[in-house]
Parts: structure tokens; C-alpha cells; sequence
């Protein structure tokens, strides 16, 4: 339930909402905003019984809220979210973030390279896994704490921030010391220990939608860990799995003006994961951006065709470079149209 005060309503009168509503057991959360404040009721299994509330001095209105996920969006929250990752902003009227590099850091070598590549055509974050959660368990698994160490130092070297992805609770502190960002795959977009825990942190974090999560689904993984307490959440579209099998998945574009419109969180794409095709990352890239994206996750290797991870849907240098040149184009021309 979301309690919306009078804009005159003084201080006392909002103290005095607040003990209502924790007197019934519940969770009380403001929302200071320009114009009034209002009051997020939190922790109810079922419909918030109003009446006493709606009748105390300066209250509004009440409205019941009955989504499952409630700090995550706009009713609580209208205000968009920016997340800042060093150097990078994510965020509404900002430049579209772009995070790219290989899907598996395979040697000190290969990151430098990459992370060279990255900055020279203008991207802005630097990826690289280092645990890699892969279908079969024969396939490589990354090289863990090592690789770790190989994407901080390339992210040194070029002044990126650096994002990798987390697979279990042991590997945090690995991971925080490292990683700029961490990032929680679509294996584990339900894997609510770890959303718990990456919530008591104050890293930001990268959400990829579940390879067969609804939307309800995926904005409630999110609220796992805001109602922990850390807010800085950017949320991801990979595709999803569907009867389709000509790409990797099927890229849902339309969740990202649907989450603008239903969240306050910024939300990227990833055209690589979602199409599985390197001839499809560009033009679904420039779709994304189109679409109202807060900027994209492209897989990038010096050498794709060594690639141990996902060679065939990554971009060389000469192929980054050049998307990232109609990025700036498009860019240009959303601006004045």
C-alpha cells in the first residue's frame, strides 16, 4: 500500500502515519518527493485493512499496490534511478553505457588486448568472466580468482570500470575486491540467497533477466536486493527462451520501454547472449538503443575464432569499432528527432 500525503502535511503528521502503520506489524518506508511525501507500507501477506489510516490528519489518499515487487517500482519510487560505476552513469537524458569485452577471461594477454580494443572505440566498461556457469560441465569454467586478477589489472591499465559476474556467496569477497560491479547471470536471476546478499553490499549490481523469467519475475528478483538495502541495480535483457531456435534466444525488446514505464531502474541489453550471432549484434544493438536503453553489453575478443567461450557471437576490434561509430551516429540523430 502507498500512502500519499497532503503537501501541507507537517512532520508531526507524517511521525504519527509512520506509528500507524508499524503498529500494525508493518513496515514503514517515506518517500520524500518535490511536490508531498508519501509512505510505502511494507511486509503485508495480503490486503492492508486502511480505514484508521486513511482518516489520520494529512493523509490524502491510499492506494493499494498488489504487485509483488514494490521498492523496484514507479509507485514508490517515481523519480528514475542513476547508477554510477566509477566513471560510468547509467541513466535517463545519459549517453547510453557501453560494457563490452570477452565472455571468458582466458590470459593476461587476451584482457589487455581486449580492454585496449574496448577503450580505443569509446566503450565504457570493461566484462570478462572469470566463473563462467556453463550448460555442460565438460565446457570451460573459467579460470576463477585468477582471472579475477587479469580483468582488475586490464581495467587499470585503460581506466575502465570492470563488471563480472558472481555465482555463489563464497566467491563475494573475491569478486568486491576486484570488480567495480558485479553481476548476477541469468542462472541465478532466482537464486534469492545470492540477491540477499548482494543487497547487504554497497557494489552495484548487474540483474540479467532469466533465461524463462516473466517480467513480474524479473522485477521481483530485483527487489530482492533493494529491500536489502542497496538500490544502485541495473537491470539486463539477454532474450529469453522460446520455440524459436534459428538465434541463442529471442530478444525481448519490448521490456525495456515496458520497464521505463513500470521501474525507476536503468536497463540495458545484450545483444550477444540474447542472438548467439555476431551478424545480429549490431543491428539488435542499434534496435536497443532505439528502443530507450540505457546502454548494452557486447562480447568482444581479439581473436573470436580461439575464443573458448562464445567465439561465435562475439565482435573482433575492426567489428566493435565499427559498431560503436553508428552507435555515435544514431546518437546524433535520436538527439535532434
Amino acid at each position: 500500500m502507498l500512502i500519499v500525503m497532503h503537501h501541507s502535511a507537517s512532520e508531526e503528521q507524517i511521525d504519527q502515519v509512520i506509528s500507524a502503520v508499524q503498529s500494525m506489524g508493518l513496515q514503514a518506508e517515506p518517500i520524500p518527493g518535490s511536490l508531498r511525501t508519501a509512505i510505502g507500507v511494507l511486509g503485508n501477506q495480503g490486503y492492508v485493512d486502511d480505514s484508521t489510516i486513511r482518516n489520520l490528519p494529512g493523509v490524502r489518499e491510499t492506494i493499494h499496490v498488489s504487485k509483488p515487487y514494490k521498492l523496484v517500482s514507479r509507485d514508490f519510487h517515481p523519480a528514475s534511478t542513476e547508477v554510477t560505476v566509477r566513471s560510468a552513469v547509467f541513466g535517463d537524458n545519459r549517453p547510453p553505457v557501453i560494457i563490452a569485452g570477452p565472455c571468458s577471461i582466458e590470459s593476461e594477454e587476451q584482457m589487455l588486448e581486449a580492454a585496449r580494443t574496448v577503450k580505443a572505440a569509446g566503450g565504457q566498461m570493461l566484462r570478462g568472466g572469470a566463473f563462467k556457469p556453463r550448460t555442460g560441465p565438460h565446457s570451460f569454467q573459467g579460470l576463477g580468482v585468477e582471472g579475477l586478477k587479469y580483468l582488475r589489472l586490464a581495467g587499470d591499465a585503460t581506466e575502465l570500470p570492470v563488471v563480472t559476474e558472481v555465482m555463489r556467496i563464497e566467491q563475494l569477497d573475491a569478486v568486491c575486491k576486484h570488480a567495480d560491479m558485479l553481476q548476477i547471470g541469468a542462472r541465478n536471476m532466482q537464486n534469492f540467497d545470492l540477491l540477499k546478499e548482494v543487497g547487504r553490499l554497497d557494489h552495484p549490481v548487474l540483474l540479467k533477466r532469466g533465461m524463462s523469467a516473466t517480467l513480474e519475475e524479473f522485477l521481483a528478483a530485483a527487489e530482492y536486493i533493494v529491500a536489502e538495502g542497496n538500490g544502485n541495480v541495473v537491470l539486463c535483457e539477454r532474450g529469453i527462451r522460446t520455440f524459436e531456435r534459428a538465434t541463442r534466444n529471442t530478444l525481448d525488446l519490448s521490456v525495456v520501454p515496458l520497464i521505463r514505464d513500470m521501474s525507476h531502474l536503468p536497463i540495458i541489453v545484450d545483444p550477444s547472449h540474447a542472438t548467439g550471432k555476431r551478424s545480429l549484434v549490431p543491428v539488435m544493438a542499434k534496435a536497443a538503443l532505439v528502443a530507450g536503453a540505457h546502454g548494452l553489453m557486447i562480447e568482444v575478443h581479439p581473436d573470436p575464432a580461439t575464443a573458448l567461450c562464445d567465439g561465435a557471437q562475439s565482435l573482433d576490434g575492426d567489428g566493435f569499432s565499427a559498431l560503436m561509430g553508428q552507435i555515435g551516429g544514431l546518437q546524433d540523430y535520436l538527439r535532434t528527432h
